[in-house]
């Protein structure tokens, strides 16, 4: 059975066990992106410059990729190198270039726990996105199962968004002295949308390069992330003047960098071996590992909404997953 029936990639039970762990800590790093971003506040804002950050991320990318082809990890097809087969990538890394930075300014106009769950939104583009370009078709049970996770999305924001006592607009300060209420602007709710859109777009159109190449992943990677850190190194000598590439830089800010590259890869497995609709579910599930981060760091508050939505998540792995 297929990742896309509700099964795992046909693989033995030791594989299938390293396949659930990496899924479990892509959830993971997933849920803990948003907190570690808000703990890099000072004064409420981010002290480097967001440019930075998606850049060192994705050259670290890079190295770890041609560090696993020199060591021998994943083998160098033999013949000429196929560097027409990278072009294609160049789309890829742009799109991704523009997510990444989407992430860092959505922090600036709503909590990590509405960013978390309002980024959901993805599940229906990505969805139609994954239906058009690889003519997959989602059985009924499967896209009740989406419905799900995008209501669980939807009842959590409203649950947050309808106290005016926990609204307010402007950037949230990290180490405000109350708990940090869930709020979201407008222009935050914008732009949004438009990392939705794109993320949809990107993850199925990545899938379908790595699936459709038969080259070694470590290799897809590498094209990926050179046009990347291209893309990325450009974006930020245009930035204008500001910070130097590390200023600002602490050790949460460390970790926000290499926590993000370690799960760049992860989820370029997860293309190559799984589908756009297992990432779904990861970001999804990483909800809780969000919450909980938020809660004990941020000192969020959690309303009954967030406990709904929870249990719709739930109901939905069950039901697309679950045994027929």
């Amino acid at each position: 059975m297929s990742v896309e029936d509700g099964g795992l990639p046909g693989l033995g039970r030791p594989r299938q066990a390293r396949w659930i762990l990496m899924l479990l800590l892509s959830t993971a790093m997933y849920g803990a992106h948003a907190p570690l971003l808000a703990l890099c506040h000072v004064d409420g804002r981010v002290p480097f410059r967001p440019s930075s950050a998606v850049l060192l991320t994705e050259l670290t990318k890079l190295l770890l990729c041609a560090f696993s082809l020199l060591v021998g990890w994943q083998a160098w097809p033999q013949g000429a190198p196929p560097w027409r087969q990278a072009v294609p990538f160049a789309l890829s890394a742009l799109l991704y270039g523009a997510n990444n930075n989407l992430v860092i300014y959505l922090q600036r106009y709503m909590d990590p726990s509405t960013y978390q769950v309002l980024s959901n939104l993805k599940i229906g583009s990505t969805a139609l996105f994954y239906c058009f370009c690889l003519r997959h078709r989602l059985s009924a049970r499967q896209g009740l199962a989406l419905l799900l996770l995008m209501a669980a999305g939807a009842c959590y924001a409203a649950g947050g968004l309808q106290n005016p006592r926990n609204t307010f607009s402007g950037p949230p300060p990290a180490a405000a002295a109350g708990p940090m209420p869930l709020h979201i602007t407008p222009l935050g709710l914008l732009l949004l949308v438009l990392y939705c859109l794109i993320s949809g777009l990107s993850s199925v159109y990545t899938e379908m390069l790595m699936k459709r190449q038969r080259l070694p992943l470590a290799l897809q990677n590498l094209f990926l992330y050179t046009f990347g850190v291209l893309l990325n190194l450009g974006l930020h000598a245009g930035s204008g003047p500001g910070p130097g590439l590390l200023e600002g830089f602490s050790g949460w800010a460390a970790l926000v960098v290499l926590s993000q590259a370690l799960n760049g890869l992860l989820m370029s497995a997860v293309m190559k071996h799984g589908s756009s609709i297992t990432r779904l579910f990861v970001v999804s599930c990483s909800l809780v590992v969000n919450a909980v981060l938020s809660a004990a760091l941020l000192r969020l508050q959690l309303t009954a909404a967030f406990f709904l939505a929870t249990l719709l998540i739930g109901l939905a792995v069950r039901l697309y997953y679950g045994s027929r």
